[in-house]
């Protein structure tokens, strides 16, 4: 097994309301991955802008001290949030943090988020030209807001020049996997996870998207519009019928649902269509080609290379899943 020439210094920052889970996870993990390399473990620094305690999410309160000198890995995990979410109020509490994101980075540490740990990442600018995941649930706001940004909504981790964003809550312990398999080693990193009896080759966390509740936090304009495509799943598309049946020129419409998801209209069609055949492939015994028919396609291999590209699984797997 690989094992550093010295240990890293990693940072995992607490702020008031980010989720202790994330932190711990991370930090056990990188522990056990030491261990299990037979490897000087990294030096983890549980650090705070104020140097002093800070209560996580649910109230939990955690000791942290002020960050000193350079770290090789700065963690950010998520924050807990309630749903409709005023993310202008929600990150303005976290300046100090976001400045001090933003000159570890500058200093060379790589940074990484986990969740909506990525929009401390996005407000710091550390995202802007660069890909970015974020929660499936929240990718379309972070889009929304940061439109420098290239979110990838089924992306469970993405590592874009030393600025690592990953999917939702327990995507944190795929981040602490990816990190082991850069300190330590791949082999290292494989052994970790079976250890922990985590996945270590998980890629997507499209299986686990709910249209249906990502639609409860779209603007009306836009959920009408997938309520609309959801009665219709079957017809062939076309621009200009559904800009019609919204007393809208197509133009008006692109921009409309661009502004409010991040998304074309077609995509959204594609997104609910491949929702209702994973319904049908979990609740039926209905074969690929009249699921494929059920929702608008006439050739089954054709809808399948699409479900496979939204969930990273192909339909039988996600069948057997």
């Amino acid at each position: 097994m690989v094992k550093p020439l010295k240990p890293a210094r990693v940072a995992l920052l607490a702020y008031p309301g980010c989720m202790g889970l994330q932190l711990f996870s991370v930090a056990d993990i990188l522990a056990i991955g030491a261990d299990i390399a037979k490897a000087a473990p990294p030096e983890v620094d549980w650090v705070s802008v104020h140097g002093r305690r800070v209560l996580l999410s649910g109230g939990v309160p955690l000791e942290a001290v002020k960050p000193s000198g350079k770290y090789d890995v700065l963690i950010v995990p998520g924050f807990g949030l309630n749903r409709p979410v005023d993310w202008q109020f929600r990150l303005a509490a976290w300046s100090k943090e976001v400045e001090f994101i933003r000159r570890s980075f500058a200093k060379g540490s790589r940074v990484a988020s986990a969740c909506v740990g990525a929009f401390l990442l996005a407000e710091a600018g550390l995202l802007n030209g660069r890909k970015a995941a974020t929660s499936w649930l929240f990718a379309g706001d972070l889009a929304r807001l940061y439109p420098a940004v290239s979110v990838r909504p089924e992306a469970l981790l993405v590592d874009d020049s030393a600025v690592i964003t990953t999917g939702a809550v327990s995507a944190a312990t795929d981040l602490a996997i990816y990190l082991i398999k850069h300190l330590l080693g791949a082999e290292a990193a494989v052994a970790t996870a079976r250890v922990s009896l985590l996945p270590d080759q998980r890629s997507s966390q499209a299986p686990y998207v709910d249209t249906n509740i990502a639609a409860q936090e779209l603007p009306d304009f836009s959920q009408r519009l997938i309520e609309w495509f959801n009665g219709r799943l079957a017809t062939p598309y076309s621009l200009q019928e559904v800009a019609g049946a919204f007393h809208t020129s197509p133009s008006t419409l692109m921009r409309r649902v661009r502004s409010e998801t991040g998304q074309t209209p077609l995509s959204l069609l594609h997104a609910a269509r491949v929702e209702k055949a994973k319904e049908l492939l979990r609740s039926s015994a209905w074969s690929m080609p009249r699921i494929a028919e059920a929702v608008g396609y006439a050739d089954a291999s054709s809808f399948s290379r699409l479900f496979t590209r939204h969930t990273g699984q192909t339909p039988m797997r996600y069948r057997r899943q």
